[in-house]
């Protein structure tokens, strides 16, 4: 999932800032824009670690354009981190589908030349998390 991202620019005595909005209570900082960015994902994950412990729900991530609206983020420099959040969605069971041979011969096929999906599975996990999650 791609979590957008507020950068805050810093200057020589202060650090740069970054917020997820999709994340409340998600905060962190970097010497620089390229640590910046690296300290977010490691806020993102450590999020995602505590919410998945607590079995509470994984925050969906909006766009940066819906975020960009909002004056509170106004003069931010926005990124997105793409964080694989299957891995704090529990422990992965085996099921048997069946699927029609052209259906599952196109997933593979766009499996294929997608490397980011990983597997056919991976890809059948983050289209049903686009439906329930509503995008």
């Amino acid at each position: 999932m791609l979590y957008p991202i507020a950068i805050l620019p810093g200057d020589d005595q202060h650090a740069w800032g970054v917020e997820v909005p999709d994340i409340p209570g998600c905060f962190s900082a970097g010497d620089d824009l390229d640590d910046a960015m690296a300290m977010a994902r490691e806020a993102i994950e450590g999020h995602l670690e505590l919410l998945a412990e607590e079995g509470a729900a994984i925050p969906t991530a909006r766009t940066v354009t819906l975020h960009a609206t909002n004056p509170q983020y106004q003069g931010c420099t926005w990124a997105v981190i793409d964080i694989d959040i299957t891995r704090y969605m529990g422990k992965a069971e085996k099921l048997n589908i069946t699927l029609p041979g052209y259906l599952l011969n196109r997933i593979d096929e766009y499996v294929k030349h997608h490397p980011e999906q990983k597997s056919r599975s991976g890809f059948l996990a983050q289209a049903a998390l686009r439906v329930l999650q509503g995008g």
